[in-house]
């Protein structure tokens, strides 16, 4: 919690990207805990990106409460609970992270306007629509990055940030 609180500025700097998923996880841990299992995957060629580790932070508890939500909205399964999986990699000069859950997943119509501000599909009180907005500004605009979403209706949804190293 002092590592996530304490701000990191606007310079970037040599972010440690398992401690950053390791704090973000247990920062919105009551978000998930009841709903789902949280694993993680990290690749040991992936140790640090050059970023600013407060939004990066920012971008990765948003998804994580994002899938949180997505399979307690979605969840038939009675006393089961969903999953949720963050996994790293290196491809070449990026930076790969992932979130993925196994909730409803995304309709190619409404994944087109996710990253829209003020676009969300909660209900009043649940969602602004600035979520998805703001981390598409920050990896993109902040950091260079991209991130998109992969889902199917029923099957859960990926989100994948890349980084440039």
């Amino acid at each position: 919690m002092k590592n996530f609180a304490h701000t990191s500025g606007d310079v970037p700097e040599l972010v440690q990207v398992k401690s950053l998923i390791e704090s973000s996880v247990d920062i919105s841990r009551s978000e998930w805990k009841l709903r789902a299992d949280l694993e993680t995957e990290f690749d040991p060629e992936l140790e640090t990106v050059l970023g600013l580790r407060d939004e990066l932070g920012q971008v990765l508890l948003n998804l994580i409460i994002n899938a949180a939500h997505a399979i307690e909205d979605c969840n038939n399964m009675e006393g089961q609970k969903g999953l949720i999986r963050i996994v790293t990699r290196r491809d070449g000069n990026w930076g790969e992270i992932k979130v993925e859950d196994n909730g409803c997943g995304i309709s190619l119509s409404l994944q087109q306007k996710i990253f829209e501000p003020f676009f969300t599909t909660k209900e009043v009180g649940r969602g602004s629509g600035q979520g998805l907005a703001i981390i598409y500004n920050i990896v993109t605009d902040k950091h260079h990055g991209t991130i998109r979403v992969q889902s199917e209706p029923g099957k859960g949804a990926t989100f994948i940030i890349r980084l440039p190293l």
